[in-house]
C-alpha cells in the first residue's frame, strides 16, 4: 500500500468517524443497524471531535443512554478510558445520567484491559498498565521521590502537609485532611479485633505525617509489637525529631519494603495481627506484588489488613477499576475484603488543596479491610 492509499484510508476513517458521533447525538433506537454499519464500513472508534468539548463515539453513546450502542462499541474496540476536553470519560458521562448499565460495560471493559496488560507481562516497563502514572518525577517514580526533598509544614488554615516538589508543581505526599479516612481505618481494623486485648502486633508501611501511626498508638491498650518501614531520607529525619525512635515497643526500618519481605525482621515474631500499608509514588503493580505476600505477613485467620486507596482517585472510573482490580487480586491471595465508603467531602470552604497537586477528587473514599479466607 502506497502512503498515499493510507492516508486515504485514514482520512475516510476519520471522516466516517466524525460522522459516526454526529448520528449518535441525532439517532433514535431505530437507527441502530445504520449506526454500527458505519462502524464495519471502518469508522475510527478513536477519534474525538475537533470542537464541541472533543467527544468519542462512546461518549456519545453514553449521551443518548444507549447500553447497546456502549456494548457495541466496547467490543468493536472503542477506548473505554478516552477523554473529551474537560477530563471526563464516557463512563463519567453515563454516572452522571444515572446509567448504570453503560457504566459498567465500560467499568468492566477497563478490568478486562488490566488483566490483560498483566498476563501478557509482569514487567511494568515492557507492559505498562494503561491506568499508570507516567511521570518520571517525584510523582511517579518511586527512585526520584527517594532522591527528592520533603517538607512538613502547615497551611492557612493549620492543615499539616508533607510535600515534595517536582518541577514548578507541589504534590502532598500526605496531607491532614486524611485524617478522617485513618480514623475509620484504624477503628474498623482494630476496635473488635479478637487480639486486641493482648495487644495487637502492628506493621504499617510508609510513615508520612504519622497520622495512623499515631491513632495506632492510641488504641487501648496499644501495641505490644509495633514496626514501621519507611524509606525516605527525610521522612526518617522527621520521624528523629519527633522521638519515634525513643517509643516503647516501636521498631523502624529503614528501606523499602520490598528490601525486607524475605527477612526475618518481618517474619520472625510469628505474623502480624494487622498490617496497613500506605505508600507514595509506588503503582499498583508494586501494589499487587504486596498482594502476593500479604498472606505470609498475617498472623492468622483473625489478622485484618488495609491499604490507602487512593489509586486512580482523580476520576471515579479510573478509580472504580483500581478498586474492584484490588478485590480481584485479594482474592486471589486468599484474602476476602469488606469495603466501606468514607464521605471526604467536609462541607467546608476550606479549599484543602492550596497551591498543591490534587490527587484525590472522589467524594467517597473506598475503604477496604481484608481478612485470610478460612479455609
Amino acid at each position: 500500500m502506497s502512503n498515499h492509499d493510507a492516508d486515504d484510508d485514514l482520512e475516510k476513517a476519520i471522516s466516517l468517524g466524525s460522522q459516526l458521533i454526529y448520528e449518535i447525538l441525532s439517532s433514535s433506537p431505530s437507527d441502530l443497524p445504520k449506526l454500527k454499519k458505519l462502524v464495519d464500513d471502518g469508522a475510527a472508534l478513536w477519534y474525538r471531535q475537533d470542537d464541541d468539548g472533543g467527544l468519542s463515539a462512546l461518549h456519545a453513546a453514553c449521551l443518548v443512554e444507549s447500553p447497546e450502542l456502549v456494548q457495541f462499541l466496547i467490543d468493536k474496540g472503542a477506548i473505554w478510558n478516552s477523554v473529551d476536553d474537560v477530563g471526563n470519560t464516557a463512563a463519567d458521562i453515563a454516572l452522571s445520567l444515572n446509567d448504570e448499565v453503560s457504566y459498567r460495560i465500560i467499568r468492566d471493559a477497563g478490568l478486562r484491559s488490566e488483566f490483560l496488560l498483566q498476563v501478557l507481562s509482569n514487567d511494568e516497563d515492557s507492559a505498562p498498565n494503561v491506568l499508570r502514572n507516567v511521570d518520571n518525577g517525584a510523582f511517579g517514580s518511586t527512585d526520584a521521590f527517594l532522591d527528592s526533598s520533603l517538607v512538613y509544614s502547615r497551611d492557612e488554615f493549620g492543615q499539616e502537609i508533607c510535600g515534595v516538589k517536582s518541577g514548578d508543581e507541589t504534590v502532598g505526599v500526605m496531607m491532614g485532611w486524611e485524617r478522617g479516612i485513618m480514623e475509620t481505618t484504624v477503628e474498623k481494623l482494630c476496635a473488635d479485633h479478637p487480639l486486641k486485648a493482648s495487644g495487637l502486633r502492628v506493621l504499617n508501611i510508609g510513615f508520612g505525617l504519622g497520622i495512623v501511626d499515631t491513632l495506632f498508638q492510641s488504641i487501648d491498650p496499644p501495641p505490644s509489637l509495633y514496626t514501621i518501614i519507611e524509606p525516605h531520607k527525610d521522612v526518617l529525619a522527621h520521624m528523629r525529631a519527633t522521638g519515634w525512635y525513643d517509643r516503647p515497643n516501636v521498631k523502624i526500618l529503614e528501606g523499602r519494603w520490598q528490601d525486607f519481605v524475605e527477612q526475618s525482621d518481618i517474619y520472625g515474631n510469628g505474623g502480624w495481627d494487622v498490617v496497613y500499608i500506605d505508600t507514595f509514588a509506588e503503582g499498583y503493580e508494586e501494589l499487587k506484588k504486596f498482594f502476593d505476600v500479604l498472606p505470609d505477613l498475617l498472623s492468622g485467620p483473625e489478622a485484618r489488613f488495609s491499604f490507602f486507596n487512593g489509586l486512580g482517585a482523580t476520576n471515579w472510573l479510573f478509580y472504580d477499576v483500581y478498586t474492584q482490580l484490588a478485590e480481584l487480586h485479594l482474592k486471589d491471595a486468599g484474602v476476602e475484603v469488606e469495603w466501606s465508603d468514607v464521605d471526604v467531602e467536609d462541607g467546608s470552604a476550606q479549599d484543602r488543596w492550596g497551591d498543591t497537586k490534587s490527587y484525590f477528587k472522589a467524594r467517597l473514599y473506598r475503604l477496604p479491610i481484608g481478612k485470610m479466607v478460612a479455609m
